[in-house]
């Protein structure tokens, strides 16, 4: 299929497909927003579970207590619920 006929979502899997990326990176790359990029890849996720490929999550993490444990894996949270720093790394995402 030629690039031009591929949907948004079908080029962020393949792009997910050959490296990683955070939503920021995805948003700047297919000229969308961070929340349309992760709605994007929240909707990868499920179309993927027929098949044999998976997609694969980084956690975000807290830069300055390195707090991982956050409930949603799929979202950009703003700070550290754990010591309320702002300074979170946003989640990476692969498909494999």
């Amino acid at each position: 299929m030629r690039e031009a006929d591929e949907t948004t979502r079908q080029r962020i899997t393949d792009r997910l497909r050959s490296e990683a990326a955070t939503p920021s990176v995805l948003a700047t790359e297919f000229d969308v927003t961070a929340g349309a990029a992760l709605r994007h890849v929240e909707h990868i996720s499920q179309s993927l579970g027929p098949t044999d490929e998976q997609l694969l999550v980084a956690p975000p993490e807290c830069r300055d207590c390195g707090f991982t444990d956050f409930d949603d894996l799929l979202n950009r949270p703003s700070r550290c619920p754990d010591c309320k720093s702002e300074s979170v790394a946003e989640p990476t995402f692969t498909v494999r």
